[in-house]
């Protein structure tokens, strides 16, 4: 709340100190016209002096407010945009999870779309300015000439409802524009994050033309919303053109006529071509209004996302044993477990509480009561592909056996390491929970037999006491573990590999 009332009170501010500078500008026209009737028509050097000054004092407020105007704005469309961004932010990592689309879709949202929106906080003061100096001008035009004034009225709501009418376009546009961009910003993220699988299996070329082809689309759509954009603004300029020389010619009659002075004429001409500058100005609020608009549909379509699961507002005992049960599985507290399922990784999923599962408990203790944050405390859950934060393997795991119990790792950053080294990295850092249930999906498909045997044996000592599930498909983890589930089967994996044809066929294929 402090932040929304800092942001509302710089926009304000900015409104005001912007509507000064429009003042300011369109006074100076004026200034200019009486200095030329009452001291340079005249010849009074003491007037001509007074009016200087008069016309310096109004370069000092236009210059003054213009500059603190423009910070204010600034400041609130930063403030708006951080704020979008941490909304963005904290539904996407929000226990609650839901949110769809690609990483790299998601970033765009949190960084393009919430610019977009950040930048209505510059086009409000912009708009108040650009209104407000019209009406100065309009008034100051009416004290001339009567025809003068409404001459300037009638043009500019002209020119107001054409800019609106033609920026509608460019809110769809722009709409598909951030779309297609996101889209673009998801698969590089994709590729990028997989580069060393399509190295692998040299599949370089079939991944460039995947990204090329979503390029193309954000590029024709980037040219089309600039296009639109183009159009908008021509328009503007042409139709302010119209209006500057109608205002010259206009006021041109009325001085040969003799109804307004030579100083009317040139303070009409310049306050016509001040006019331009907020005409202009509305046609970039127009066009800046509808693509923050269509930004921030999307935000919100992202922030008010339907979450997949919820949890409850229990409480998880203090002395918690380790026993799971769900649908199909049951785990004794401190029993290490491997299960070979056809869809492990929607077992992972349900264990996990991505999916909601009402089954799901621990000591039997429903863990969709609970906060979803404490459940997943007492449930650890390492997928089979996880992500690993810059550092290196002592760094990302800390000082804990669970480093030794996977094999030495070289002192590089994770970026710098082999898959099955990332894969080992993955798994120190989820023994180093010490969770009262520990759950690991394939956790040594990269790794060689040696190693893995190695972290078989670690896995027991490690965890000894402490409930672990291993879902997984390897014979050397599957040897490991107290008992293994396959379907309807429960049994050692030795009893299982010589009583089952189909445990033999998927284990040993």
């Amino acid at each position: 709340m402090r932040v929304l009332r800092e942001q509302r009170r710089r926009v304000v501010v900015a409104s005001v100190l912007a509507g000064c500078h429009q003042a300011g500008e369109a006074l100076v026209p004026v200034v200019i016209g009486l200095t030329i009737d009452t001291a340079v028509a005249t010849g009074d050097l003491p007037a001509l002096v007074r009016w200087l000054v008069v016309l310096a004092a109004v370069f000092a407020l236009l210059s003054f407010s213009f500059r603190w105007g423009h910070r204010a704005a600034e400041r609130a469309s930063m403030l708006t945009e951080h704020r979008v961004r941490e909304r963005v932010v904290a539904r996407v990592l929000a226990p609650e999870g839901g949110v769809g689309g690609q990483p790299g879709e998601l970033v765009h949202v949190a960084t393009g779309d919430a610019r977009r929106v950040g930048l209505l906080a510059v086009a409000v003061p912009a708009a108040v300015s650009g209104l407000g100096g019209l009406v100065v001008a309009a008034i100051a035009l009416f004290g001339m000439s009567a025809p003068l004034g409404a001459l300037v009225l009638v043009s500019a709501a002209l020119i107001v409802a054409a800019t609106r009418r033609l920026a509608r376009p460019l809110e769809r546009r722009g709409e598909v524009e951030q779309e297609r961009a996101a889209r673009a910003a998801g698969v590089a993220a994709d590729l990028v994050a997989g580069l060393r699988a399509l190295k692998g299996i040299h599949a370089e070329p079939a991944a460039a033309r995947r990204y090329r082809a979503v390029s193309r689309d954000s590029l024709t759509a980037a040219v089309a919303a600039a296009r639109t954009r183009g159009v908008l603004d021509g328009a503007v300029t042409a139709m302010t053109g119209v209006f500057l020389a109608a205002v010259a010619l206009v006021g041109g009659r009325l001085a040969l006529a003799g109804e307004i002075t030579v100083g009317d004429l040139v303070a009409a001409v310049g306050l016509a071509q001040f006019a331009v500058w907020p005409l202009t100005s509305l046609s970039w609020v127009a066009g800046e209004v509808a693509l923050s608009r269509a930004s921030k549909r999307r935000v919100l379509a992202l922030t008010s996302a339907a979450p997949a699961v919820t949890g409850g507002t229990g409480a998880l005992p203090a002395d918690l044993r380790g026993e799971v049960s769900l649908a199909g599985l049951r785990v004794a507290a401190g029993e290490h477990v491997g299960v070979v399922a056809q869809d492990g990784a929607g077992l992972v999923d349900r264990l996990a509480l991505e999916v909601p599962d009402p089954t799901l408990a621990l000591d039997g203790h429903s863990l969709h009561a609970v906060p979803l944050d404490e459940a997943r405390a007492a449930v650890v859950v390492s997928p089979h592909e996880v992500d690993l934060f810059a550092g290196t393997p002592r760094t990302t795991v800390g000082v804990h056996p669970a480093l030794d119990a996977v094999g030495a790792l070289p002192d590089r950053d994770v970026a710098e390491l082999s898959g099955g080294q990332r894969q080992r990295v993955a798994l120190a850092r989820a023994l180093a929970t010490d969770a009262p249930v520990l759950v690991l999906h394939d956790p040594t498909t990269a790794v060689d037999p040696f190693t893995e045997a190695g972290i078989a044996a670690a896995l027991a000592a490690l965890r000894q006491g402490r409930t672990t599930i291993v879902v997984t498909t390897s014979p050397t983890l599957l040897a490991a573990m107290d008992r293994v589930v396959f379907g309807e089967l429960s049994g050692t994996h030795a009893d299982l590999a010589r009583d089952s044809t189909e445990y033999r066929a998927v284990v040993f294929a």
